[in-house]
């Protein structure tokens, strides 16, 4: 599309929607927001280049394509910023933080808050409990079946919509099988993991539950619904986790619904997010939002001491170091909360570490991070959907997830459940076969979401089994 067509469409739906009345603002800007920050992230913190970041992952979301003429973005390298206007209107700022990624800047003295000691910590506060799964290299894979299986997967389609795989990495008994990671991506690059960070929040909880310090049957301890008059007084935590708080928060990420605002316009996303009323009996209604886990986000951050710094000391020390995640961003808000919906990246080995931890039932070597029965209740049906609390789960269930996606990948095991994000980030934990696949990517095509999946780990499986089959043939000569 050229850009003299681009601004006659933008003129046109302009004009008419000033006839109409409808206010296009808020999308307009969440879109230049979604832009700023991705931008900053996918630069300053994972080391791509911007203009890649534009391309496979902003460009070709939602209506964006429609007016990518008209945006414009710039960064600032010596400021570590990231800047994002629309027809010349529609301004966001993202900047970057050492240690705390990248924030949009609401109000001017946001800027400076990347550089605050509030969110300044020593590293290294626990030792990893875990034992290692692999020596620096890159695992190449011995078996040819399984180099098949990844050369399927990062297979590139020849025209758009691109599946643009950025890293795998197979762990099977607790060892590195095989990875393999695209152009510019290493065993060391932190990948944004989207909506699998609310498995991590489902982790952080955990912990919290392990310590005595919350119960997933109490009330959410949010201060604006402590009025017993409120019928959200009620809505328990463990219905945040299981998305059925029954509350306004509709996602559609069109830009014109309130989980998209909260994340790209509210300079407090909890704070926006604990004043929707309430559309369902808590409980009885299952809706995806980002809501829910913004406010389990405050909930954590108000339980280990309120400050950004106190939330990053407890993840380091809690998960991070004794659970062995080494290369890891957990990004906030202008409040010290952190984005538990969508915004943690970790290399594709962290994130394995990670789907590690809930396939040893909460272990890390000899060491319980996560409360007895956790993976079993994390896992465990919400109602009858196909998801769990904080985890997809591969049980047969009528309807689709959000966005016509299918609920699970029908050629997996069925015990297998998953951490699962926006563009094809998948932690695909399978009990039965010991094994952990993550996928990751900026994907737009079926073959890079869940369906790609499906197939990569059926044939990771099949392949192991193959290799198993032939070393027992062997042991037998």
């Amino acid at each position: 599309m050229n850009r003299r067509f681009t601004l006659l469409v933008l003129a046109a739906v302009l004009a008419l929607s000033a006839c109409l009345g409808v206010v296009l603002y808020q999308p307009l800007m969440v879109a230049s927001g979604f832009a700023s920050k991705e931008i900053c992230s996918g630069t300053f913190v994972s080391g791509l280049h911007p203009n890649g970041v534009y391309a496979d992952m902003v460009k070709p979301e939602g209506a964006i394509g429609t007016i990518s003429g008209l945006i414009h973005f710039d960064v600032d390298r010596d400021e570590r910023e990231v800047t994002t206007s629309i027809a010349g209107l529609y301004r966001t700022q993202a900047v970057y933080g050492e240690g705390m990624g990248c924030m949009l800047v609401h109000r001017p003295e946001d800027a400076d808050l990347a550089a605050a000691a509030d969110f300044n910590f020593s590293v290294g506060l626990s030792h990893s409990q875990a034992p290692e799964i692999a020596g620096p290299a890159v695992v190449e894979p011995e078996n040819e079946q399984l180099r098949a299986a990844l050369d399927r997967a990062f297979a590139e389609r020849e025209e758009p919509p691109y599946k643009r795989t950025q890293a795998i990495v197979v762990v099977k008994d607790g060892k590195i099988a095989a990875e393999r990671y695209a152009e510019g991506v290493g065993v060391e690059t932190q990948l944004l993991g989207f909506s699998a960070t609310k498995s991590v929040t489902n982790a952080l909880i955990g912990i919290l539950v392990r310590q005595g310090k919350l119960s997933v049957d109490q009330p959410a301890p949010i201060a604006a619904w402590t009025n017993e008059k409120d019928p959200r007084h009620m809505i328990t935590i463990n219905e945040l986790l299981r998305q059925t708080s029954g509350l306004a928060l509709k996602q559609t990420s069109s830009g014109f619904d309130p989980a998209s605002r909260m994340i790209f316009l509210e300079r407090d996303m909890a704070g926006f997010a604990q004043e929707a009323k309430l559309v369902a009996a808590p409980g009885n209604q299952w809706a995806y939002t980002d809501g829910n886990y913004i406010l389990l986000s405050r909930i954590i951050r108000d339980a280990v001491g309120g400050r950004a710094s106190d939330v990053r000391q407890f993840v380091q020390r809690e998960l991070l170091g004794p659970v062995g995640m080494k290369h890891v961003t957990l990004e906030f808000d202008a409040t010290g909360t952190p984005n538990g919906a969508m915004s943690m990246l970790a290399s594709a080995r962290d994130w394995a570490r990670f789907g590690l931890l809930y396939l040893n039932d909460g272990m890390a070597g000899n060491d319980r991070i996560l409360p007895a029965g956790w993976v079993k209740y994390s896992s465990s049906q919400t109602l009858d959907t196909g998801y769990g609390a904080g985890f997809w789960i591969n049980l047969a269930a009528s309807g689709n997830a959000p966005y016509g996606l299918p609920w699970g990948m029908p050629h997996v095991p069925r015990d297998a459940f998953f951490a699962m994000g926006n563009m094809g980030q998948h932690i695909v934990i399978v009990p039965s076969q010991h094994l952990v696949v993550v996928r990751l990517g900026m994907s737009h095509h079926p073959e890079g979401l869940i369906a790609g999946a499906d197939r990569l780990v059926a044939d990771v499986i099949a392949a192991l089994e193959h290799d198993s089959k032939k070393t027992e043939a062997f042991k037998r000569k």
